[in-house]
């Protein structure tokens, strides 16, 4: 494939390939319509040989190339796999357009002071098992963060009072050398076990001040089928800068929630 790819960048053999894709040709006839000199169209054909994408034969005094669709077949496949891939996982643009209308909201001090945001899961496990992970920092760290990221520290005290800090990394970034992706630092505000967790945790900007504080407030109902969790954000001391953290809150603990889900439903199935 890199053969392939490094012989059809180059404009000229570009232009020999789509002439040849009409019908086969001779080597001073591409030349002609290529406007080129025969001894450098023969050079690139031989490139093209190479990298299997044309294949030649003599006919008398003649060379005669003709176009090979099995290749180009392949690398449009390749292409097509690159773009769905990236369609599926097109959050990042989703994240763009919502930084962009928050950018422009965010005007002055206090201008998402207020705002909410909501979440809802039914999760496949009892009570006893979601608390476990919402509040046990082996099992925080396999959930609390978007795609992408990994928690790279995280301290998460279930009691009134108790602090947290949660700091993530790219998920490629194994050995801590690229730049700190995110980091927050909060209290728990009120922990009834098995029904109800409420924390305050603020993002730090750059500078080490804080963007915003997120009042969040967890809920724990149990169902038929496993435990019903309710999410409640809301923001309050929001910063000018903190445009470029809440953009991300709709998206980002959605993705996180996500990943609650499928770890509790891999524990369950592991337990019965």
């Amino acid at each position: 494939m890199d053969a392939l790819l490094t012989a059809l960048a180059d404009p000229a053999r570009w232009r020999l390939v789509t002439l040849l894709a009409g019908r086969p040709r001779s080597v001073g006839v591409l030349a002609q319509l290529a406007d080129a000199r025969q001894p450098q169209t023969t050079k690139h054909l031989q490139t093209l040989e190479r990298a299997g994408v044309v294949t030649s034969h003599r006919f008398g005094q003649r060379r005669v190339y003709a176009l090979q669709p099995g290749p180009l077949r392949d690398l449009a496949a390749a292409i097509n796999l690159l773009a769905e891939t990236a369609e599926q996982r097109g959050t990042f643009d989703r994240y763009e357009r919502s930084l962009d209308a928050e950018r422009l909201a965010a005007e002055e001090a206090g201008w998402a002071d207020g705002r909410s945001f909501r979440f809802q899961r039914a999760l496949p496990g009892p009570p006893e098992l979601v608390w476990r992970h919402l509040t046990e920092t082996s099992l925080l760290a396999r959930w609390w963060t978007p795609d992408d990221l990994r928690v790279s520290e995280l301290v998460f005290e279930a009691r009134p009072g108790g602090r947290i800090i949660h700091e993530y990394r790219d998920v490629e970034d194994a050995d801590g050398s690229d730049l700190v992706v995110g980091r927050a630092e909060g209290t728990v505000d009120e922990v009834r076990p098995r029904e109800r967790l409420v924390y305050r945790s603020s993002p730090l900007l750059p500078g080490g001040g804080t963007a915003f504080t997120a009042h969040v407030d967890l809920g724990l109902r149990p169902i038929d089928d496993g435990t019903e969790l309710d999410v409640h954000w809301r923001i309050t001391d929001s910063t000018v800068d903190s445009a470029d953290f809440i953009a991300g809150i709709e998206i980002g603990f959605g993705q996180s929630l996500d990943k609650l889900t499928a770890a509790i439903a891999a524990d369950s199935r592991s337990t019965k």
